[in-house]
Order: C-alpha cells, then sequence, then structure tokens
C-alpha cells in the first residue's frame, strides 16, 4: 500500500485507514503497509509503527496486515519485527539487506537472526536485486525455509527460472509471490501462489478475478484478464515505484500527495501515459 503524504508532506494517516478499507473492499487479501510502495526508505520508524496500527485498527481483521520491517541493519530489523509482531500484526515483509551488499552467507545469517527473534510470527523474505544490488540465492532460501516461521517469500528478480527453481526444491506450503504484476500470471505457470500488488490500488477485483479463475484451471479467462490489464501493468512501472501509482490514484481523486525526496512527482507526460491506460479499463 502506497502511504498517503498531506499537502506538508506529513503521513495522512486518516486517508491510509480509508485506503486501507478501498483496498480490502477491492480484491486484497492481504496489505503490505511500509514496504517499497509505502515510501519506507523516506519514513521514520515512528511514522511506520504508526501506519501499522493505523491501518490494522481500520481493517480489524478483515484483511492481514504485514508490516515492511526490513532494514540492511539487522539489528533495525528485529527491532521493527519485534515490535510488530507485538502490535499483532499477521506478519513481516524482510527485503534483503540493500547498499551494503552482505555475501549470501551474510543473508543467512541476517533473516536468521530475525527469525530467531519472533519465533512464531510469519516472516515473507523480498527478493528484489535490482533496488539491493544482491540476489538471494535458491540455495539460501532453501535453508531459510527450514525456519518454520519463514513462510513466503516476494519474488522480484524478474527471473522464472529462478522461481521455477524455487518451487521445486521449496515444502510445498512455503507459498511464492511475485513482485511484478505483469508477471504473475506466469509466475502462477511456475507453482507461484499470489501477488504483492501494486496495480492492486486501481485493479485489485480483476487482479483477483485474475487468480482464481487460474487457480480454478480456466487459463483462457485468466490470460485475458491478464492482456486487458497488461498496459496498465507496464506504465505504472515507467518510472520509479511509486511515482507513477500516487499519479494515478490523484487522477481518481484520492489526495495521497506526492513522493517524498528523493523522489519526484509525475511529469506531465506520465500522467499522460497512466490516463491514456487509465480510461479505456474505465478507472477515469
Amino acid at each position: 500500500m502506497i502511504t498517503p503524504f498531506n499537502g506538508e508532506g506529513a503521513v495522512d494517516y486518516d486517508l491510509a485507514a480509508k485506503l486501507a478499507l478501498h483496498l480490502v473492499d477491492h480484491g486484497s487479501d492481504a496489505l503490505v503497509i511500509c514496504g517499497t510502495t509505502g515510501e519506507s526508505p523516506t519514513l521514520t520508524w515512528d511514522e511506520e509503527f504508526q501506519l501499522f496500527q493505523v491501518v490494522h485498527q481500520a481493517v480489524a481483521g478483515r484483511a492481514k496486515v504485514i508490516a515492511g520491517t526490513g532494514s540492511n541493519s539487522t539489528q533495525e530489523a528485529i527491532h521493527a519485527t519485534v515490535k510488530a509482531a507485538e502490535m499483532g500484526l499477521d506478519g513481516s515483509l524482510l527485503v534483503v539487506p540493500y547498499y551494503n551488499k552482505p555475501p549470501q552467507e551474510g543473508l543467512y545469517q541476517h533473516f536468521r537472526a530475525i527469525a530467531a527473534a519472533v519465533p512464531s510470527f510469519p516472516l515473507m523474505l523480498y527478493n528484489i536485486p535490482g533496488r539491493t544490488g544482491q540476489n538471494l540465492s535458491t540455495e539460501i532460501v532453501f535453508r531459510l525455509a527450514e525456519y518454520g516461521n519463514i513462510v513466503a517469500i516476494k519474488e522480484a528478480s524478474g527471473q522464472l527460472d529462478q522461481v521455477s527453481a524455487l518451487r521445486q526444491g521449496l515444502p510445498e506450503t512455503f507459498r511464492i509471490y511475485s513482485g511484478d504484476d505483469s508477471l504473475t500470471l506466469s509466475l502462477l505457470a511456475v507453482g507461484g501462489y499470489g501477488v504483492v500488488s501494486v496495480a492492486s490500488h486501481l485493479v485489485g477485483d480483476e487482479l483477483q478475478q485474475m487468480i482464481r479463475a487460474f487457480c480454478q484451471g480456466d487459463v483462457a479467462k485468466a490470460t485475458h484478464l491478464h492482456l486487458k490489464l497488461f498496459d496498465l501493468f507496464k506504465v505504472l512501472f515507467v518510472t520509479t515505484n511509486p511515482i507513477p501509482v500516487k499519479a494515478a490514484l490523484n487522477l481518481q481523486g484520492w489526495p495521497v500527495g506526492t513522493p517524498r525526496l528523493p523522489l519526484t512527482a509525475a511529469t506531465p507526460e506520465i500522467c499522460h501515459q497512466l490516463a491514456a491506460a487509465m480510461k479505456p479499463l474505465g478507472l477515469l
């Protein structure tokens, strides 16, 4: 979920609660709060913890709330994940440590330490080498899956062969989620479970229908929905996420503000591209 800001650039907690309810009403089974799309790099921990509480209270058991508590500091990630568990949230999303680029054994030790600190709290790994500079190897995921509370991975490497290898070597109960809307259908075909989505802010019902159709064996319907939404999927990543999706929500009348620096507002050209993809879908 994006993090809405007011005109002064402060977090709009009331609007966050309203947006959370809207997403739950339109196809989202769970909400990831303060992930990449939520601009976690420019939120303070106090802002993040308040957002966790606000959204958790707003959806009140209607959907799972997953806290983005990853960090490139293991101690920070442990502190934030323990805090999320103490708040009664449903799990945490833990991104691969960024910038300091640890070796694979360092990644293993990082996630192992967090898992040990919250042994009964469900954790989802998040592999996105395009942002972190480091790919989480399949071998390390296999080792981490031995911890009972590391139960899922958000795979945004863009490498379907890697997803296939993960599915081949992981327990059936370990869930693999797409980190890219445009690859969701392909990932389902090789054993994925769902998507941690950006486009769900706009077409959550259709994404839910696409996934259900595939799971029910109606591949033709799933493919039709994928192709119908494909142009929107692509334009939402025409520049750095969440610049386009925030602009799209603003176009729809959601006053979510612009991203915090160093991200910038969408250009007029990007807004034009968004409108061109949204109008045929009845989103404007």
